[in-house]
């Protein structure tokens, strides 16, 4: 039997024949044709793949970006309060401001209880050893005092270290120092403190006074109250957020029966100039689109996405855009309404003088056309409408996810194809060596019955001599 090793002894060259190398020749023949062959549709294939994605990509890009710019805000202008030195206004981040203008009163600023223990303590002096109990709606916190923290600053920091909503600080004039005791803004954040452990010395801190001793008042905890158009509205805080949609209303001081207007200019030119950002955007995603959707013509590569269904879809998806109704209301109702012009390489551009007109005859039915307060199928604004044709290329049943997925499973059958491919040259491989090592084998036994012969012949020619 002749193993792997003898037959590559036999092919090293022994008959004079360069067995190896002819066979390597004959492999590498078979061979590179076909990888070249499927590593081309690999490099294709991967391109495809890696096109899509950037496509998928730019949608959720530009879909994002357009949702933050269309905020309403862009809409709004700055919010302004006619009395800043009562109340001032700021957008919520991520709502969008409705009701504006609205009128507003401060009858009652929101406070938080406040106290000043009585007793002034010299730097350094202790305050007693024991336990101090704070009871807030929150539940009871305990402080506990001892030779580690027997100072009035380490009854501060422990009563702070207790995250209660009480917070602790210390006040020093020329007559010493003393413990103030903070809580929450609002009527439900009233808190009480006592003391226990068997130390009078902790009752100088307790709230309401025990005994004759404890802590003054100084503020006590109340409610803001505000009249919204005419509404009554209470709150724990001096930061209002509800009372308005998509305003946050901040309280700085109560003048009852004081009317004060909360409304937000809107500069027609703010309008315009994000419509400009939206149409500049779109071109640059549409400009990438065709450069890969491009065709080769007279010997020029095409784009690796020339010919893909998906990104056609995507091309015809955006490119309905302009026509669709965005709003189900007034003379205005789709961006070619305002001037939006479709060009024949599908990128867009804005008429002027076409918009200008709409805007100057309606800048409140174009302003909620592009962003209604709250889109709805019917009435979508431009961001919803986009926001609607991502997801629908990149839900399951979409043609952007079936594309890609096509794609990833011909990548899964091209690897298995080219180690196939590399499979079956193994295999004639091994099939070339045994054949040659056959051969080789028969070419030594040749050889050996040639030298055989001729050492008989030379034998019967030296005995006829």
């Amino acid at each position: 039997m002749v193993t792997n090793s003898g037959i590559s002894n036999l092919i090293t060259g022994f008959t004079g024949v360069n067995s190896a190398s002819l066979v390597n020749d004959l492999v590498n023949a078979s061979l590179e044709p076909k990888q070249s062959d499927v590593r081309q549709k690999q490099n294709l294939n991967q391109a495809r793949i890696s096109a899509l994605a950037s496509a998928s990509s730019a949608l959720d890009t530009f879909s994002k970006a357009l949702t933050e710019v269309l905020n309403g805000r862009q809409f709004s202008g700055t919010l302004l309060s006619s009395r800043g030195d009562l109340a001032t206004a700021n957008f919520i981040p991520g709502q969008k401001p409705q009701g504006l203008p609205a009128t507003v009163q401060v009858s009652q600023l929101a406070s938080a209880q406040s106290m000043v223990s009585g007793t002034s303590y010299a730097a350094g002096a202790q305050v007693g050893e024991g336990t101090l109990t704070i009871a807030t709606s929150a539940g009871s916190f305990d402080v506990v005092i001892d030779s580690t923290n027997n100072s009035l600053g380490g009854l501060r920091d422990a009563i702070n270290a207790t995250d209660s909503g009480v917070t602790a600080s210390i006040v020093t004039d020329n007559s010493g120092s003393r413990l103030v005791l903070r809580g929450k803004e609002g009527s439900a954040n009233t808190f009480t403190v006592t003391g226990s452990g068997g130390t009078a010395a902790l009752d100088a801190f307790a709230f309401p006074p025990a005994g004759g001793a404890g802590m003054t008042s100084v503020t006590s905890a109340g409610d803001s109250i505000i009249r919204v158009n005419g509404i009554s509205v209470t709150n724990s805080s001096n930061q209002i957020d509800t009372a308005v949609p998509g305003v946050r209303i901040n309280l700085l001081a109560a003048a009852p029966g004081t009317n004060i207007v909360i409304s937000g200019d809107q500069p027609t030119s703010t309008v315009k100039d994000v419509l400009n950002e939206f149409v500049t955007a779109y071109n640059d995603l549409r400009t990438a689109l065709n450069s890969a959707t491009a065709p080769g013509l007279e010997g020029a590569s095409g784009g690796p996405l020339a010919g893909e269904r998906a990104a056609r879809d995507m091309m015809r998806s955006m490119a309905s855009l302009t026509t669709k109704a965005l709003t189900d209301s007034g003379a205005y109702r789709s961006l070619a309404d305002i001037g939006v012009k479709t060009n024949r390489d599908g990128t867009l551009t804005l008429d002027n003088a076409k918009f200008d007109r709409a805007l100057a005859a309606d800048p409140e039915g174009v302003a909620k056309m592009l962003e209604p307060a709250v889109p709805t199928a019917t009435s979508p604004g431009l961001a919803k409408a986009f926001e609607d044709i991502k997801t629908s290329l990149k839900s399951p049943e979409g043609s952007l996810a079936g594309a890609q997925k096509r794609l990833s499973d011909l990548a899964a059958n091209l690897t298995k194809a080219l180690e196939k491919v590399e499979e079956d040259s193994e295999r004639y491989r091994e099939l070339l060596e045994k054949t040659f090592g056959d051969m080789d084998r028969q070419l030594t036994i040749l050889r050996s019955t040639q030298s055989y012969i001729e050492q008989q012949v030379s034998v019967w020619n030296n005995t006829d001599n």
